[in-house]
């Protein structure tokens, strides 16, 4: 066992998540997989972190979302989605929370990829707002 946990400390956060995507093996690595792959497309220079014992995050400005795999579904969580505008109604979990909102992805779902890089970018651009609000309050 100590040996697992220092060979998990040597990978970097993106192959963990490669981990992950490999270690799954069926439809929720191929769904994570694409939606990682979705959110490297729209910020070319997001940073992937390894979260909570097993969770990939992806950040620019501040936390962009999460990707978290559980039996049935694959669940993108969008960390300020409250404050997000969400015109294309993909929100459907969590819907009740403060600040957080979700995307369940079940298997055979497809993926609105223009409505999803259009939220994504979004909450890139509420990242970066309240940096530069932070920034100059000083």
């Amino acid at each position: 066992m100590v040996a697992d946990t220092a060979t998990q400390t040597e990978k970097s956060p993106s192959e963990l998540i490669d981990g992950r995507i490999a270690e799954l093996g069926d439809w929720r690595g191929e769904m994570l997989a694409r939606l990682r792959a979705l959110i490297q497309q729209t910020v070319p220079d997001v940073v992937e972190e390894w979260k909570w014992r097993g969770v990939p995050v992806w950040y620019r400005d501040g936390m962009i979302c999460t990707g978290e795999t559980y039996k049935s579904v694959v669940k993108l969580t969008f960390a300020k989605g409250a404050a997000l505008e969400d015109a294309s109604g993909l929100f459907n979990s969590s819907l009740d929370g403060n600040v957080r909102r979700a995307i369940d992805f079940h298997e055979g779902d497809a993926i609105d990829e223009k409505a999803l890089a259009e939220l994504i970018s979004a909450a890139v651009a509420l990242n970066a707002s309240k940096t530069k609000r932070a920034g100059r309050s000083g």
